[in-house]
């Protein structure tokens, strides 16, 4: 259980360098902008996963996941908002979830937790939010890849360069160096690719 737990933590950490190195790509005006009047912009689903980690995270282990002081839909408003303090926002999202998470014991993953009112184990409650941010992580790299264009700087292994890639991978472990994780092994791969 301890492994699944330290590899849950680093998947989150993952997934949050992820969206940042995407967010780092676009300007303000990029930010703030929605494709259409039914789309999110980035700011407002750094916001709704703030405003869910928040509620999830707080009192984990002792209070139902989704809070009486959440307003969800106000996530989806802007709201005197701007990026400074929506990206202040995701980081106490993102650091009330890494508390909550390294604070977890192994005996604590059999523990039953609720999310508005319906139980889940804590491995559950884990998975779920693990699926959820990732669905909308996926969503900031694809927005912030299309509003950046031609000027994106990839995230994941370029195109056409997978044997490459596989090679890297295989030469860094000829040489006995320490595994990376998935993202930083596709940044590394990157930056060595640029400097050539």
């Amino acid at each position: 259980m301890k492994s699944y737990l330290d590899d849950a933590i680093r998947s989150f950490r993952s997934y949050k360098r992820l969206a940042e190195r995407a967010l780092e790509q676009v300007s303000d005006d990029e930010f703030f902008f929605q494709i259409d009047e039914e789309s999110n912009s980035l700011a407002l689903i750094v916001k709704h996963i703030a405003g869910n980690q928040r509620s999830r995270w707080r009192d984990f282990l002792t209070s139902d996941g989704e809070k009486p002081d959440r307003h969800r839909d106000t996530e989806f408003e802007l709201i005197d908002d701007t990026r400074e303090s929506l990206m202040a926002f995701w980081e106490t999202g993102w650091t009330t979830l890494f508390d909550a998470l390294e604070s977890l014991t192994p005996e604590d993953l059999e523990k039953t937790v609720t999310i508005r009112g319906e139980p889940h184990t804590v491995v559950e409650a884990i998975n779920r939010q693990l699926m959820h941010y990732a669905y909308h992580i996926g969503q900031i790299v694809f927005l912030a890849k299309h509003l950046r264009a031609s000027g994106w700087k990839t995230l994941s292994v370029p195109r056409n360069r997978s044997a490459e890639f596989n090679k890297f991978l295989a030469e860094r472990e000829t040489e006995g160096k320490e595994p990376l994780d998935r993202l930083e092994a596709t940044n590394e791969f990157a930056r060595r690719e640029a400097s050539k």
